[in-house]
């Protein structure tokens, strides 16, 4: 037993330092990269806006359409997803009590125009018995006022029949816009009644016809105006940017995750290769300021000193300080406007100069 205990104590003995030689091995045998060599090159530098936005349609590009009379649906003719153009039959409700209606308004009509007939021809009568003294002047009268009597009850039981006529009219439904239909609200034999608000029997959406409401920060938000130029990604074609510009910015914020932000409207031409759905997530980048053709390097090429940025060059062998002033930046490239020429190699990430003074 005392053998065995010593075995197992001679192998850990020589195991630790085994281990420990093998990693200063490795240690010493790891180099450090060489640091990323880049060229100051002329391009078009852009900085933007980022916000996260949805695609909504405009206003009167989504219309909610029902019945102005109260009624059973005989008929649908549309289901979702149907394209539908201006003016299609979408629906009809049942007619049959508002036609009985309407043929009442004509019969009330017809009554008030054979009255009518009557008290003209009385009145013409009348008139002749006066002019030769065989009748008084009264009576002339009642004729005249039964006259007027009649002639406006013409005219009302015309305004009835035209209301019967429009009634019977608003039982068949209409699309007032073309586009697609989103949802259809009710079914045929469902009974509806149009009383302070109008029953919704199918919503139509006009895909032509879209926006996005980009939901821009609050710190953001003074840099952003009319007219800018914008572009936006959806989750749908991650690799295709559709291009809008900036029509309106929302005045009233909006609380999004305890983050204050602000509608920033964004429109756009509709895509003839791809289509864009109400409600889709956007990323959206809202151009601030464009520069074209300026000498700029890799962000991570510039550096920050004692309050002044820097760039390291190599020169030969060596690496010396350079110090620039910088211009604008996107998210790969800084603009540099003094301190460097194009084509000068500058490295990226971590380097240390080995030349300790500036130029």
């Amino acid at each position: 037993m005392k053998r065995l205990a010593w075995s197992v104590g001679a192998v850990v003995a020589v195991a630790i330092p085994l281990a420990l030689l093998g990693r200063a091995a490795l240690s010493r045998g790891q180099e450090r990269p060489a640091p990323e060599v880049a060229r100051a090159t002329r391009r078009d530098i852009e900085s933007a806006v980022k916000a996260t936005g949805v695609v909504r349609p405009m206003i009167g590009a989504e219309v909610k359409v029902g019945s102005r009379v109260s009624g059973v649906v005989r008929r649908l003719y549309v289901r979702v997803g149907d394209s539908v153009g201006k003016g299609q039959l979408l629906g009809e409700l049942e007619v049959r009590e508002l036609v009985a209606r309407q043929e009442q308004a004509a019969a009330v009509l017809a009554s008030a125009q054979a009255g009518l007939s009557y008290a003209q021809s009385d009145l013409a009568r009348k008139r002749e018995l006066g002019r030769a003294n065989l009748i008084s002047a009264s009576e002339i009268d009642l004729a005249e006022r039964a006259h007027a009597v009649a002639l406006q009850q013409v005219t009302e039981s015309v305004a009835s029949l035209d209301s019967a006529r429009t009634q019977v009219g608003y039982t068949r439904i209409h699309a007032p816009i073309a586009g697609i239909v989103a949802s259809v609200s009710t079914q045929e034999g469902e009974a509806v009644a149009a009383s302070l608000a109008t029953p919704t029997f199918v919503t139509l959406v006009d895909l032509s016809r879209l926006e996005v409401w980009a939901y821009v920060d609050e710190t953001d938000i003074g840099r952003i105006r009319v007219g800018q130029k914008a572009r936006f990604t959806v989750d749908t074609y991650p690799d295709h940017e559709f291009e809008g510009r900036v029509t309106a910015v929302y005045p009233q914020a909006e609380i999004r995750d305890n983050v204050v932000n602000y509608v920033t409207v964004v429109r756009f031409a509709s895509p003839r290769d791809r289509t864009l759905r109400p409600e889709m997530t956007a990323t959206v980048k809202v151009a601030i300021e464009s520069r074209e053709k300026v000498v700029a390097v890799p962000r991570r090429a510039v550096r920050r000193e004692q309050g002044r940025f820097l760039v390291l060059c190599r020169r030969g062998d060596s690496v010396v300080r350079r110090w620039v002033t910088t211009g604008s930046r996107d998210e790969s490239y800084w603009e540099i406007l003094e301190g460097l020429d194009e084509g000068e190699e500058v490295l990226v990430g971590e380097a240390k100069p080995q030349a300790t003074g500036a130029q």
